[in-house]
């Protein structure tokens, strides 16, 4: 680059710098929040248990009976109603993402693989968080790969088609909040009956060690820890 001998070239100079490196800037940015939305994303998504919330300590001034039905009917709106519209919101994100990205938009299409990706990163939440916070990220990273190796940008025709086509990505974000409900439910389902089975066996291997060291039997032991919670050390103490 010559030394601006100049002002005039001195402007020229500082113009053609802005000029170049203004989309660089842009683009960075641009990338950085899209980044941002997939962190959140798969953070979001890949936890098996979305939303946490501790009950008991609304529930000490109720009573027992009012405290399982009170339990159901928040279960019940918690992992049929709520945690489904939320997963159905960022399934419709990502159709949106798909769709303006997309060279030939399908937004039928489209909200197919949102779908069937969410689904898979539900499924494996409840195996592994690990992989299904890798699957999160990678349809959004790749398609922000393609998307910068293509060289493509997103136009204002792709931006009118989509808010053209509210009605159909409506009727798929509807078929993916019934979709993603009822497997949401079914995955909660299995998973407290293997929290069930396993539960019964480490009681058992419990047991089996409480009973060795007090010399008690299994059932008294059991009938004692039900009963108030603790084990009563009186009977133990006694012989000894």
């Amino acid at each position: 680059m010559d030394i601006p001998r100049s002002l005039d070239q001195f402007q020229t100079i500082v113009e053609n710098f802005i000029a170049e490196t203004y989309p660089i800037i842009l683009a960075g940015i641009a990338i950085a929040l899209y980044s941002g939305f997939v962190f959140l994303f798969y953070r979001f998504l890949a936890r098996k248990d979305i939303l946490t919330l501790d009950l008991s300590k609304y529930e000490n001034n109720y009573s027992r009976k009012f405290r399982s039905y009170f339990r159901i009917v928040f279960h019940i709106g918690l992992y049929i109603v709520l945690i489904p519209i939320l997963i159905a919101f960022w399934t419709l994100i990502l159709a949106m993402i798909l769709t303006l990205f997309a060279s030939d938009p399908d937004h039928a299409r489209n909200a197919l693989i949102a779908t069937a990706v969410v689904g898979a990163i539900r499924i494996l939440s409840y195996w592994t968080e690990e992989l299904s916070r890798d699957v999160a990220k990678m349809l959004p990273f790749a398609v922000l790969g393609v998307f910068l190796v293509d060289s493509t940008s997103v136009h204002i025709d792709s931006i009118i088609s989509l808010i053209e086509s509210w009605p159909e990505l409506a009727d798929s974000w509807w078929n993916s909040l019934i979709l993603l409900s009822i497997l949401e439910v079914i995955l909660r389902v299995l998973n407290g009956i293997l929290n069930f089975i396993r539960g019964k066996k480490e009681l058992k291997i419990n047991l089996a060690e409480m009973s060795n060291k007090t010399g008690r039997s299994k059932e008294d032991i059991l009938e004692d820890i039900q009963d108030d919670g603790k084990l009563n050390q009186s009977n133990t103490l006694n012989e000894s």
